[in-house]
């Protein structure tokens, strides 16, 4: 079943295409067709899964995608630096609504992110209520002491600022710097806390894998569109 039934030059403005005064001539310079006859009317009512441009379908109505995120990436609309956006193709960054990162990933934090363009499903994963499991390799600048798999195990390591214990969290050690952490939780700078809070310090942090979705065969940099 198909959804939106509107205006061509708005809906191709809201996909990022061209804006509405601009439609006019994007019709002009594309062959944007509806089952197959090019259009020129702006005012033209039409259904997305009709539309073509050059003989391509749309990009869909609402794109979720994964990312790789690299180092020195920034999670903002607005920051100074260099963003995470700018990876996007220049038409997914003029959509409306705007996509958005679900959560973030600090500057120097590698690894999966997701981001969309539905509110709901942003609020939904980025909810306290959210149960949605991260899993993190982290680099430690000191040797593991021991303790830190059961401690995190227990559910009862409470974070400097914080009225509630930590959900449990589960560790796999792979060397005495280096482990795989997984959270349920997304709280701020939570896995640098964590080990803070047991003495040592976290110098590379890279997530691995948000809820389902995994950056196994993603390079730095890519990201792919999930269904």
């Amino acid at each position: 079943m198909q959804n939106s039934y509107k205006r061509v030059d708005a809906h191709l403005s809201s996909l990022g295409y061209c804006s509405r005064s601009e439609a006019k001539k994007f019709l002009k310079m594309f062959q944007v067709c509806v089952n197959g006859v090019r259009i020129f009317d702006v005012d033209k009512k039409v259904y997305h899964d009709d539309v073509t441009i050059d003989d391509k379908v749309l990009d869909p109505e609402s794109i979720t995608l994964l990312m790789h995120k690299p180092s020195g990436v920034i999670c903002s609309h607005d920051d100074i630096g260099v963003l995470i956006y700018s990876l996007l193709p220049e038409r997914y960054t003029k959509r409306n609504p705007k996509i958005a990162t679900i959560g973030r990933l600090d500057g120097d934090t590698t690894g999966a992110i997701l981001l969309t363009d539905d509110g709901a499903l942003n609020h939904r994963l980025t909810s306290p209520k959210s149960d949605v499991s991260k899993l993190y390799e982290v680099t430690l600048t000191e040797p593991l002491r021991g303790d830190e798999e059961e401690i995190f195990a227990s559910g009862t390591l409470l974070l400097k600022g914080e009225k509630k214990p930590l959900l449990p969290a589960n560790m796999k050690i792979i060397t005495e710097t280096l482990v795989h952490l997984e959270i349920n939780e997304g709280k701020y700078h939570q896995v640098k806390r964590m080990f803070a809070a047991l003495g040592n310090k976290v110098i590379a942090l890279h997530r691995i894998r948000f809820g389902e979705y995994s950056i196994e065969n993603l390079a730095v940099g890519e990201y792919k569109l999930l269904s």
